[in-house]
């Protein structure tokens, strides 16, 4: 299924996931129609990038006037370093250049920069791109890496899935705004959700879950993987984005029934028909498996699915915790249950539940 595709580059690293110019550019038009000047006087880190193929550099260095930039800052990872090797190839953007060393080109990472005009046309873009071998192969755990990060002001990337854990504790140690990729799931993680929770990161506009494309190397291998025009393409169903930047979407509430209504009308066959909403048989909270049957007029704890955060509005809702799946959450010396379970109603136990309560 589409679903495992994700999954299977945590298990193989197989971390070559390239995303498409126009989910890029659909994201960041929502930061800007919030507010226009987001990226003004800003640095953009790129990491974990591929400079010479990636839409993200790409994107903003051909709009880097339109955003107001400071300063753009690319880095790549070294061909030698990478778990899942394709045909290496040599660009003749590199081959041609000065600089070239045919000593380094595969392991050592490279950094492109953009500053300021050097091209002699009329506006920054591409062309003024200025770019150097990196001293080591481009980690971004390594010490040059973590010193361009903390020069940059927003952090912008499609990071290894294999290593979203580690990825978004380097971008939260160093206090950083971002926009970066990862799988809905990522949510229960302990090193992702308390920020979820404390409304300092939330999830981006577009992608939401729904079934989205990224380009692959030829030789990844997978379900739904597709060509188009000579590019191979795989399809993921959890892929979302992430940040902590502001957005409108985020500000607008659910417009939902009262819990009358949902048993009377709702679409869903778990819902409707039924006397009352199920309840879970460890934690004082009522079952609810979609977010549009969330009843606006229950003031006590819900139990939603993760995907409910592409539609969560801080102004409406408050997080109180989340099924502990994967882990166990300790609050005020009290351990919580490690999941959540609905055995009295005969049905199969909740995959994973963010529960909240509406705002008072």
């Amino acid at each position: 299924m589409a679903n495992k595709n994700l999954s299977r580059a945590r298990a193989v690293k197989n971390d070559e996931f390239y995303t498409q110019f126009y989910d890029i550019e659909r994201e960041i038009q929502a930061y800007l129609d919030y507010n226009p000047d987001v990226f003004r006087g800003k640095t953009v880190l790129l990491p974990c990038d591929d400079p010479e193929w990636s839409n993200f550099t790409r994107y903003f260095a051909q709009n880097f006037e339109l955003l107001g930039l400071k300063k753009l800052i690319s880095t790549s990872y070294a061909y030698e370093s990478k778990t899942f090797k394709e045909g290496f190839q040599l660009t003749l953007f590199e081959e041609e250049a000065p600089q070239f060393d045919p000593n380094k080109t595969r392991t050592h990472g490279k950094i492109f920069t953009l500053t300021n005009e050097k091209s002699g046309s009329k506006r920054i873009d591409l062309d003024d791109l200025k770019w150097d071998y990196l001293d080591g192969d481009g980690d971004f755990r390594s010490k040059e890496v973590c010193r361009l990060r903390d020069e940059a002001d927003i952090i912008v990337t499609n990071p290894p899935f294999s290593l979203f854990r580690e990825f978004f504790a380097w971008i939260m140690e160093a206090e950083k705004d971002f926009i970066i990729i990862g799988n809905i799931n990522v949510v229960t993680f302990k090193e992702v959700f308390p920020y979820i929770k404390q409304n300092k990161a939330w999830l981006g506009v577009s992608l939401n879950a729904t079934k989205c494309s990224f380009i692959v190397p030829n030789a990844y291998e997978g379900d739904n993987v597709y060509y188009d025009n000579g590019i191979r393409y795989a399809k993921v169903n959890n892929a979302v984005w992430f940040t902590n930047l502001e957005h409108g979407k985020r500000h607008q509430p659910l417009t939902l029934m009262t819990m009358e209504d949902n048993l009377r009308y709702s679409k869903h066959k778990e819902i409707k028909g039924k006397a009352a909403y199920d309840r879970y048989d460890n934690y004082d909270a009522i079952e609810v498996p979609y977010a549009d049957a969330i009843p606006n007029d229950y003031d006590g704890v819900m139990g939603v699915p993760v995907t409910f955060l592409n539609k969560y509005c801080p102004e409406q809702f408050e997080i109180i915790d989340i099924n502990p799946h994967f882990y166990a959450i300790v609050e005020q010396g009290k351990e919580k249950p490690r999941q959540l379970t609905l055995k009295n109603a005969n049905k199969k136990d909740p995959y994973a539940r963010i529960l909240i309560r509406k705002k008072q």
